[in-house]
């Protein structure tokens, strides 16, 4: 075994969770490989990850006091030359590159007149039996030719520097809310959308609805735009088809001011398998950063693994993270595709029934060390800084501390929630939906992890599959959603899609996550442009004048979620306070609990109102502060939401401090009281 032994640590994780006792060795193994590989990358702690990830700061194409200098990581390389604008595209001795004595890394430095700002350019790689023009793999700017759709690099020196107007900025996770966005199809347009765009014209709507938080997708350069932005080809460049990178500064810029923090959908589980574009075959070396033979290439993506076993891929990893961090103000990261990286066999065909499944040796200790480095890098730059894992198969300790032997995230996405609503909702009648399944369901997860609770994501919005809205209401959108017209089958969907969401969020224990456009029951299914379709835009946008028509039901939606926020906001730390049950019946199909003095009451019943419907709660009087039936989200307004609703004593419950509030409780309907 390659790491030193170590001394045993006390784990919080397994003195946590007492099932895990059997695996505490497999649990201090791979806690202590990390404690090795950390010591070796700092050499023994004389210096910080932050130290070591500077990768960026070496690598790449840089403007110095003397010129240029470029540096790349090319072990099997023989000569690389720096061909572009400035010398027409052609190998010259001058922009020439030296391998640097005793090192696999390859520099050249030149005058400052031998390059300009908006310079093209690329290497042109020889290697021991072959030859092959290659974008940098630390470039910070790649763009694409109109004409030729070649993807080349760019210089980016603008003379004026980003000035930033914010400083240390530190995000509210009281609850965390989060907005998951694409800025290409952000727009109304059939087009691909901007930085400056979405600064203008989506981010005010996101501030106003109340998210704190936004979450983009597809920052890193990728080739394909249909890849929703998850094969990677330029990690360090954000993607040139949005914009600039001053312009993306400046939408981080102005989130910041207004409160909403900024964190980036960052892709280390995978690469892109393009040789010209990417890293797939850099100088020579397929395996260059990926595994060889049959660990290279994922079987589901279509893409390559990296070796996280190499130091140099490390290197290149959390530099990346670093550099996105400090160049441009991200608070943090969604780790993509974490599942794929926890396993040799990625997840797939995997059922994770026990605690076994989790340690019998099918995890790659090589990507968990890598996980567990990168949050310890991410928060040491940033103590404030949020991590999040994209993981499905439950892996215990992804979301703890790593001092308590987790991998250290601050959150893990609930994934089993929109799995679940999609499932009742396909397969059972309304009459079967059973309030106690759904609330174990929703509260299913660790009690030791905070997770990112969500109904959907852009996974649930993709051509392929549905949003709730649509398998709820399917071709009723397009003919029954003007204010007036609804029939049945809206006024369910609109019921349910406002109860779903507001029972999800409602049992959060970190964050909340919504795809732009769900909010408000955006009627399309995602389709980037392709052969299939023309290459038509006409799926890849967000239809924005449907929320804004008043006279159309998608408002109602809108609005209901926006008050919703709201209303969970007005409880501080909601995320944190005890979720205790007062009542379930799965006959009747009414859920009842409360956090601190807030009381959530839910019947999924498609045909029975309640009268005087009884829980036992503490005595006082309680207040409507939200119901799903208003009519000003398109509800019915049976209740009369203006009443008091005092409480009603009973000698039995006296000694419990307990009493009697009784409700009316409408058909397929949720109500929210606040004791007074």
């Amino acid at each position: 075994m390659k790491e030193k032994q170590q001394e045993q640590v006390s784990l919080g994780l397994v003195k946590n969770d007492p099932w895990l006792k059997p695996y505490e060795e497999a649990i201090q193994r791979r806690h202590g490989y990390v404690l090795w590989k950390r010591n070796l990358l700092t050499e023994e702690g004389k210096h910080s990850l932050g130290d070591f990830a500077n990768g960026h700061v070496y690598f790449g194409l840089h403007r110095t006091n003397r010129g240029w200098v470029f540096r790349e990581w090319a072990p099997h390389a023989e000569r690389i030359y720096l061909v572009g604008d400035f010398n027409e595209w052609k190998e010259c001795e001058e922009f020439r590159a030296s391998k640097l004595a005793g090192t696999d890394n390859w520099e050249l430095q030149l005058p400052a007149e031998a390059l300009h700002h908006g310079d093209l350019y690329k290497l042109k790689i020889h290697w021991k039996g072959g030859e092959g023009e290659r974008i940098p793999a630390w470039t910070r700017r790649v763009v694409q030719d109109e004409n030729t759709k070649i993807f080349s690099a760019q210089v980016w020196e603008p003379e004026q520097p980003y000035v930033w107007k914010t400083g240390t900025f530190k995000p509210d996770t009281s609850p965390l809310l989060i907005y998951e966005c694409h800025i290409g199809m952000a727009q109304d347009a059939e087009k691909v959308g901007t930085y400056n765009e979405f600064r203008e014209k989506v981010l005010p709507r996101i501030i106003k609805d109340g998210y704190n938080c936004i979450q983009i997708m597809a920052i890193q350069e990728h080739p394909y735009y249909g890849s929703f932005g998850y094969h990677v080809s330029s990690f360090f460049a954000p993607s040139a088809r949005f914009g600039t990178p001053e312009e993306l500064k400046a939408l981080i810029d102005e989130a910041h001011l207004h409160g909403v923090s900024v964190i980036m959908d960052i892709v280390h589980s995978h690469a892109v398998k393009n040789e010209q574009e990417g890293l797939g075959n850099f100088a020579g070396e397929p395996a260059q950063y990926f595994h060889s033979g049959e660990r290279r290439e994922h079987p589901a993506w279509d893409s390559l693994c990296f070796d996280y076993g190499k130091d140099n891929v490390i290197h290149f990893l959390l530099s990346n993270c670093k550099y996105w961090l400090e160049e441009f103000h991200f608070d943090g990261f969604r780790f993509d595709g974490v599942t794929s990286m926890l396993y040799y066999s990625h997840g797939l065909g995997e059922a994770f029934c026990d605690y076994g499944d989790y340690f019998n040796g099918g995890q790659d200790i090589d990507a968990i060390c890598y996980l567990s480095l990168a949050n310890l890098l991410i928060h040491e730059i940033n103590p404030n800084a949020i991590t999040i894992a994209e993981e499905v198969s439950g892996m215990p300790g992804l979301a703890e501390e790593f001092e308590n032997g987790g991998i250290g995230f601050d959150y893990r996405m609930a994934m089993n929630i929109p799995d679940y609503w999609i499932k009742i909702i396909k397969e059972q009648k309304d009459e079967d939906w059973k309030p106690s399944s759904i609330f174990w369901e929703i509260k299913n997860r660790r009690a030791d992890e905070k997770t990112i609770s969500y109904c959907e994501s852009h996974d649930q919005a993709l051509v392929g599959d549905k949003t709730i809205i649509f398998r709820l209401i399917d071709s009723d959108m397009y003919w029954h959603f003007r204010k007036g017209d609804e029939n049945g089958s809206v006024h369910r969907g609109m019921a349910l899609h406002k109860m779903i969401r507001l029972a999800t969020l409602s049992t959060i224990n970190g964050g909340y996550l919504n795809f732009m456009g769900n909010e408000f029951g955006h009627p399309e299914w995602i389709d980037f442009p392709r052969e299939g379709n023309g290459w038509s835009y006409r799926y890849a946008r967000r239809q924005w004048n449907l929320v804004d028509d008043q006279n159309l039901c998608y408002q109602f939606l809108g609005d209901f979620d926006k008050e919703m926020l709201r209303t969970i906001k007005t409880v501080k730390d909601f995320q944190s306070l005890p979720i205790q049950e007062i009542w379930h019946d799965d006959g009747d199909q009414v859920l009842a609990f409360m956090r601190k003095d807030m009381v959530f009451v839910f019947n999924f019943s498609p045909t029975q109102s309640y009268m005087d419907y009884g829980f036992l709660v503490p005595k006082g009087a309680y207040r409507v502060i939200l119901n799903t039936d208003n009519p000003v989200f398109g509800g019915f307004g049976i209740s009369d939401d203006t009443i008091t609703h005092f409480t009603i004593p009973d000698n039995l419950y006296k000694k419990e401090k307990k009493e009697w509030m009784k409700l009316y409780i409408p058909a397929r309907s949720a109500v929210v009281l606040m004791k007074q």
